[in-house]
């Protein structure tokens, strides 16, 4: 797990001359291409590095129902833009989407591929995005899903219940939801990654017991923004800015391991929004987030109690200089962030650690676009928070 700060670069987009995909380049365009704006409306293959983070947790559990969760790890990356795992590549031509998601810091490592008109999904049918996704309403929020399942593996979209089978049954399924372009921002969007992946393997005790089905679980989540980065020379070197927009993260939330050491570890999402004030004549801002808690999703075998109530207000407000030279666009912390349940009790997150990174988006920096972490710091608990956000000035 990574607690430090990293550099964040604003990265300006430099468009091939020949027939290849454009790609994200620190470098500005070559003499002779084009780079012109095409985020809302995509005419040519880009590639986009996103800024955000990364969280994998494995654990198993097993139909005797004596213990809950057992052989936990868990890691979560926070990357900048500048060591970033996480891209989006699209091509308007076919609607093809590839998704990197890589982290070695989390011991995540996928790349997939979403050219299926079927993969497109959405919630409200018979056939709906997987558990564990959130159901994002009114956002003008895109879902696709790819994967796959061999043996007797039940886990249908949109169930709230992961994974129960039959020995050797396995099932590793994918989703990628982005804000489409051109909603609410038109240079940079908010993304997110779900993955749930489970085998299921008959174990026989050696003290000749009665045999039992064991599940292993892997869950990955992913929050990032990603679009089309501001020049380091356009962006405003005088007056203020004042942002705002989308914020969607991604939380595991487990206070009791000192309690018992199988106790759940759950993710849960947070979605709201973002506002982000910045001075660009002292090179400084400051940010602060609102959302909403959501239930998390459950395994057949796991407790359903969890101590985080669904819609439980999240506050958090962090500061950032900008450093267009070093990091090529903001970096800073979180200095505040806690909770608010539904009957009103407060509670302030005690932080270990946080990052906060972003980007100017746009021509000349008209959007903003990042992502955050907070680490928790009581004793024996397993908090941590990964978040996007993306926003519009004067909006």
């Amino acid at each position: 797990m990574r607690n430090r700060l990293m550099p964040v670069s604003l990265l300006a987009l430099a468009a091939c001359s020949g027939g290849g995909p454009q790609t994200v380049s620190s470098a500005a365009p070559p003499k002779g291409a084009t780079s012109q704006h095409s985020f809302v409306n995509p005419t040519e293959v880009k590639t986009y590095a996103a800024i955000g983070g990364i969280q994998r947790y494995e654990y198993a559990t097993d139909e005797r129902n004596i213990r809950n969760q057992y052989e936990q790890r868990y890691a979560g990356d926070a990357s900048s833009a500048r060591d970033s795992g996480i891209s989006v590549t699209y091509d308007p031509r076919d609607a093809i989407f590839n998704v990197k998601i890589a982290s070695s810091a989390a011991g995540a490592n996928q790349n997939l591929r979403f050219q299926d008109p079927l993969h497109r999904t959405d919630f409200g049918g018979n056939r709906e995005p997987q558990g564990g996704t959130p159901p994002i309403a009114g956002k003008n929020v895109q879902y696709l899903e790819a994967g796959g399942t061999s043996g007797d593996v039940v886990y249908g979209g949109g169930s709230s219940t992961f994974p129960t089978g039959n020995a050797a049954g396995s099932r590793d399924v994918s989703t990628f939801f982005y804000q489409k372009p051109g909603t609410r921002t038109k240079y940079v969007t908010f993304a997110g990654y779900v993955r749930n992946a489970t085998t299921v393997t008959l174990v026989t005790p050696q003290d000749q017991a009665t045999p039992y089905l064991k599940q292993n679980n892997t869950l990955e989540r992913a929050a990032f923004a990603y679009g089309e980065r501001t020049d380091n020379h356009a962006v405003p070197k005088l007056g203020t800015g004042s942002y705002t927009g989308e914020m969607v993260a991604s939380m595991v939330y487990n206070p009791r391991p000192d309690v018992s050491s199988d106790a759940p570890t759950y993710f849960q999402w947070i979605t709201g929004s973002t506002t982000v004030d910045v001075d660009f004549a002292n090179s400084s801002l400051k940010t602060s987030f609102a959302g909403k808690v959501s239930a998390p999703a459950f395994d057949v075998n796991t407790s359903r109690s969890f101590d985080l109530p669904a819609g439980s207000d999240f506050a958090a407000s962090g500061t950032a200089r900008i450093d267009l030279i070093n990091t090529g666009g903001f970096v800073g912390q979180i200095q505040q962030a806690g909770f608010t349940n539904p009957a009103g009790t407060k509670a302030s997150l005690t932080i270990a650690g946080s990052s906060l990174d972003g980007a100017f988006f746009g021509p000349n920096g008209e959007e903003v676009g990042g992502g955050f972490r907070i680490v928790g710091g009581e004793p024996d608990q397993r908090i941590d928070i990964m978040g996007t956000f993306t926003g519009a000035n004067g909006k």
